[in-house]
């Protein structure tokens, strides 16, 4: 097991959470249960938060990005911790509204916003919102007017950079369906196309160019691309950069394919972040600009674990060992997706030793439901509890109710405490909003 400050084993051999016994959890919630550590959230928030403020001149606000996983409760930590949120929905914007967290420290993301969603994100007084399509800038700008508001903006720009991830997490590059792309021009005529609007103030740009990386020079280069573009846009048309975001897309350890680093070593590369920033200031003669950041998967992911009990086993001789479990591709569809990778723990009996090679599958009727391929763990018995780590970010978010399973409630656990932070579905939950015609009525 790959050792931090989120996991430990404790003396009876099972595996702890957040100083809480994951058996005497799987015992108290039932399985599947995600499982949250609120020290290491706050950790991560406090560690980008604290690096921008002190070694950037200028100023800037951290941003939880909120697709990794958005609940009352994490607003509420990332208030407390004084940073910002990003949202991409009229459902996570209305869920941080329902938090009390501080509109005008909330930025509204989205390649095709719904005019509903405009109108919400204007209603609610949101900070700012990033701009992806020119129809995008033609109803803000008609929603502001209505109000007789002026809207700050941001605009997404491509730098067209390749960062080495999965094909599906690439957004900055040529053809991403993300952004005004820097190559072909398109992003100078949308500049050009936002300040020409009377209720918008665009304040400066977006970028972010992918997901799961653990390249530095990816992100610097991003950085670049952009203060070179808003130079030359200061040159040509007197467009004076007040605000770049430069994203988020910092990897994380799923298995020991993945590097392992630190909460200092995400420092390390925001440090590389600012000091692009002000190397490329100084360059061209700019103002340094405030300087947005929009961690999510590194702030949540690892501080994350969810719990399964096993179930059937089947043993195909000389071919696979099947270990199945109460959950599967319904509470985290990441394999089914991406093929993405996962380390797994027998909860119960963390201290053995692995003596057989398992494939961990799923309860849904699709071949494709698994969690893991051909991982290693001691001998697996029904009733067991599996624990997969690292699955904080992208699994309830992504959770859904195929076979018409219930997805999992989510609990944060702090200092050997445990609470729901988001309650078990039941089966009247996920049959709620169904609707018999008058004309199938049982007679």
């Amino acid at each position: 097991m790959n050792e931090r400050e989120t996991l430990k084993i404790n003396g009876k051999g099972h595996l702890e959470i957040g100083g809480a016994d994951c058996v005497e959890l799987a015992n108290k919630f039932g399985t599947p249960v995600y499982l949250f550590d609120e020290a290491h959230i706050r950790n991560m928030m406090r560690v980008y938060r604290d690096t921008l403020a002190q070694k950037y001149a200028g100023k800037g606000l951290v941003l939880y990005a909120s697709k990794a996983f958005s609940c009352q409760a994490v607003y509420r930590i990332a208030d407390e911790e004084n940073i910002g949120i990003d949202v991409v929905s009229g459902g996570e914007l209305f869920t941080a509204l329902k938090a009390s967290f501080p509109a005008d420290k909330i930025y509204m993301h989205g390649n095709n916003k719904l005019d509903y969603e405009i109108g919400e994100a204007l209603d609610a007084g949101v900070g700012c919102i990033v701009a992806d399509a020119y129809s995008e800038l033609d109803k803000i700008d008609a929603e502001a007017k209505k109000r007789g508001i002026t809207q700050t903006v941001l605009l997404r720009i491509n730098p067209g950079i390749e960062a080495h991830t999965h094909a599906f997490v690439q957004t900055a590059t040529t053809d991403s369906k993300f952004g005004f792309s820097i190559s072909n021009g398109t992003a100078e005529k949308a500049t050009l196309y936002a300040m020409s609007k009377k209720h918008l103030h665009l304040a400066g740009y977006h970028c972010h160019i992918g997901s799961q990386i653990f390249e530095k020079q990816s992100f610097v280069l991003a950085v670049e691309k952009c203060m070179d573009f808003s130079a030359e846009m200061k040159k040509k048309h007197s467009f004076a950069l007040e605000t770049l975001n430069i994203g988020g897309g910092f990897g994380i350890w799923y298995t020991d394919e993945d590097r392992k680093i630190p909460p200092e070593g995400y420092a390390e590369y925001l440090e590389a972040l600012i000091t692009a920033v002000m190397d490329k200031a100084n360059e061209h003669n700019l103002a340094l600009p405030f300087l947005l950041i929009e961690p999510g998967r590194s702030i949540i992911g690892e501080a994350g674990i969810t719990l399964y009990k096993v179930g059937a086993i089947k043993d195909i001789p000389g071919v696979k060992k099947y270990v199945a479990i109460d959950g599967g591709m319904f509470d985290n569809p990441r394999y089914a997706l991406y093929q993405s990778k996962y380390t797994p723990v027998l909860a119960n009996r963390a201290n053995d030793k692995a003596t057989e090679i398992v494939t961990i599958a799923g309860k849904c009727c699709e071949s494709g439901d698994i969690i893991a391929t051909n991982v290693a763990l001691p001998k697996v018995e029904s009733g067991d509890i599996i624990a997969i780590l690292s699955t904080g970010a992208y699994n309830y978010s992504m959770a859904m109710n195929y076979n018409r399973n219930l997805i999992p409630p989510c609990v944060l656990v702090q200092n050997g405490e445990a609470e729901y932070i988001v309650r078990p579905q039941s089966y009247e939950d996920i049959n709620r909003n169904d609707v018999i015609p008058s004309r199938l009525a049982k007679k």
